[in-house]
């Protein structure tokens, strides 16, 4: 909203980020993306293409032993709801 402020408006940023109470900093975050999101993504996909029946769990325990991959549990599951292999249907 600040961002809209800014270019519609004319505010200036220090104006529009303490109208809407937010730091400037804030304000100017952009997130960056890691190229290991997409390794996860691709992996992700590939276990559960080959192993229709596997869930998170086992998906995240095969990366973490067989695979040895230090990938944060709550980073693997972000991507894994962002793919949306949370609401397969299981046979």
């Amino acid at each position: 909203m600040a961002q809209q402020a800014v270019a519609q408006r004319g505010l200036s940023i220090r104006a529009a980020c303490q109208a809407f109470q937010i730091s400037q900093a804030c304000y100017r975050y952009k997130a960056l993306r890691c190229h290991e999101e997409d390794e996860i993504a691709l992996w992700l996909l590939r276990l559960t293409d080959n192993n229709r029946n596997w869930g998170f769990g086992l998906c995240f325990l095969y990366l973490r032993n067989v695979r040895c991959f230090k990938w944060n549990h709550k980073r693997v599951y972000r991507i894994y709801r962002e793919l949306e292999l949370n609401l397969r249907i299981k046979p």
